[in-house]
C-alpha cells in the first residue's frame, strides 16, 4: 500500500472544489427549472474558471514541493508529464 500523498495546500484545495461541486449542482437545478440560457451559461463559466485555478493551483503546488532541484534530470519528466494539464 502506498502512503498518502498529502501537501499543506490539499485542505484548501478540496474545500475549493466542494464549493464548486456545490456551484455546479446549483448550475443544474437552474437548467431544470429552466432559467434563461445566458444565466446557465455564466454561472457554468463561473464554475470551469474555479475548477481551472483549482487545478492550476494543484499542479503550481506540485511543482514547488514534489520537484527536487537536485535531480533536475529524474524530475524533468515528471515535470513534464504535470505541465501538460495547466
Amino acid at each position: 500500500m502506498t502512503k498518502p500523498h498529502i501537501h499543506a495546500s490539499h485542505p484548501a484545495l478540496v474545500a475549493r472544489l466542494k464549493r464548486a461541486d456545490g456551484h455546479l449542482r446549483s448550475v443544474i437545478a437552474m437548467i431544470e427549472d429552466g432559467k434563461p440560457c445566458l444565466q446557465i451559461a455564466q454561472q457554468l463559466y463561473a464554475v470551469e474558471k474555479a475548477v481551472v485555478n483549482a487545478k492550476r493551483a494543484l499542479i503550481h503546488d506540485h511543482m514547488d514541493h514534489c520537484l527536487d532541484t537536485e535531480h533536475v534530470p529524474e524530475d524533468r519528466s515528471d515535470l513534464k508529464s504535470i505541465a501538460r494539464y495547466l
